[in-house]
């Protein structure tokens, strides 16, 4: 590939960057358009197409199974018996609503996909803050965020987590030894910043709706059988890589999304079709669009240039490669979407890696899982970046992209000045301390 098609393909990208950021084009349209001029210049092909579906199978195929399964469970009335119980723990303070909020998400998110996470709890925020008579867009931002975070806690947690884990053949055990701690201390940063990010929200008071009837379920076998699907699905994100047929997490959301779809069929509550249809689609054409360009990245060299950059810059130290990753790859993901930001990186460490001599050359092939401890923390300051960083801006991640959707159905789009303004300064601090946490794993590791 020539330097040509480098500077075309990151032209595309840009551009398609400054026209979701300044509202010109809405985000989806403009990705699709994006990737389709690269076709039609022919920097990708058909094979480019192919290589970008495979690589984006498990992360789409994660959050399209969480998607259809929060759409099944809404329909059950759980959630209106959660959202009335929310609502009277709060009292009537916005403090201990946004304290609670972070409760009820981190835990969820722990062990569902972030985006998945956004949907089942939008419906839930959005009715207490209309009973609080508070402004729901800067909670469902607030929910974005701590979800993206959360999905550190865990390895299924986030697409790019498991994306990046996966690929060196990271087990859910050794993800909990070293990653989920530097998760949990992302998540209760954002504690502190809350009283002056959202004073007004932290300071509000309100005398609370007179209690109504209580809330039932009114079918209660229903219920039981979509509450199970969601369990069963957790069960299998935990466990299903151990068995013996080796179940990974994106075929697990699909499994679970299956049987979703069969216990509404049989219930007769609602349609197919109409479940299917609620799915967001418009976030699922925006990652792939985005795995295309980054596809065309991969493609023209480009990833490779920068692993040998990193390589002259740094040499072996890989501490330092760590922290650089962590800042760098934080930057790329709050322009991009964080998910395929990590895919793209995976190939440039690895690159790096070799470059190093940290590994043979061999680690470059899909299968390799011989990491030494010294690479980890390279690639989970790669993991904190893509992840965190996906938290400054409205097109950083997926969770970010759904909550925009849900708040644009209630007639309050989030632009993306408003969640930059609450998004940076969090994702910043979070940054921070998620350097020192590498710092203190590189020492661990040695």
């Amino acid at each position: 590939m020539n330097q040509v098609q480098i500077y075309i393909t990151v032209a595309v990208f840009a551009a398609v960057i400054l026209l979701i950021a300044f509202n010109v084009i809405d985000m989806a349209v403009a990705a699709l358009t994006g990737a389709c001029i690269l076709i039609a210049l022919g920097i990708l092909d058909e094979r480019d197409l192919v290589e970008a579906a495979r690589t984006a199978a498990g992360p789409l195929g994660l959050l399209f199974g969480g998607m259809v399964v929060a759409r099944v469970l809404a329909t059950t009335g759980l959630f209106d018996i959660i959202g009335d119980a929310y609502l009277r723990a709060t009292g009537g303070s916005g403090t201990r609503f946004l304290l609670m909020l972070i409760a009820l998400v981190a835990p969820i998110c722990a062990v569902l996909p972030n985006a998945t996470t956004v949907i089942l709890l939008a419906p839930i925020i959005v009715r207490v803050c209309i009973a609080l008579d508070a402004d729901y867009v800067r909670p469902m931002v607030l929910t974005a965020i701590i979800s993206n975070s959360a999905g550190l806690l865990t390895i299924v947690g986030d697409p790019a987590t498991f994306l990046v884990g996966s690929a060196i053949g990271m087990t859910f055990g050794e993800y909990l030894r070293h990653v989920s701690l530097g998760g949990l201390i992302a998540v209760l940063v954002i504690v502190p910043l809350l009283p002056v990010l959202m004073r007004d929200l932290w300071d509000l008071k309100r005398a609370l709706p007179p209690r109504g009837p209580a809330k039932r379920i009114e079918r209660p076998v229903y219920a039981t059988l979509a509450g199970s699907v969601l369990l069963f699905m957790i069960v299998l994100f935990v466990f299903g890589e151990n068995l013996p047929t080796r179940i990974v997490p994106p075929a697990v959301a699909l499994i679970a999304s299956a049987l979703a779809l069969l216990v509404g069929f049989a219930a007769k509550v609602e349609p197919t079709d109409n479940v299917l249809r609620d799915v967001d689609w418009k976030t699922l054409v925006f990652l792939a669009s985005i795995f295309c360009l980054v596809q065309a990245m991969a493609k023209t060299g480009l990833l490779q240039i920068l692993a040998l950059k990193l390589y002259q810059v740094f040499g072996g130290q890989l501490t330092l490669v760590a922290l650089t990753l962590l800042a760098g790859i934080g930057l790329l993901s709050s322009l991009l979407a964080n998910v395929p930001v990590a895919a793209a990186s995976i190939v440039m460490v690895k690159g790096y890696l070799v470059m190093a001599e940290v590994v043979p050359e061999t680690a470059l092939s899909a299968g390799f899982s011989q990491w030494p401890p010294v690479s980890v923390p390279v690639f989970i300051g790669m993991m904190f970046g893509a992840t965190l960083g996906g938290n400054a801006t409205l097109v950083g991640a997926a969770a970010n992209i759904v909550a925009a959707g849900i708040c644009a159905r209630q007639g309050r789009p989030i632009t993306f000045g408003t969640f930059l303004r609450y998004g940076l300064p969090i994702t910043l601090a979070q940054l921070a301390v998620s350097a020192l946490y590498v710092l203190a794993l590189t020492r661990f590791l040695r």
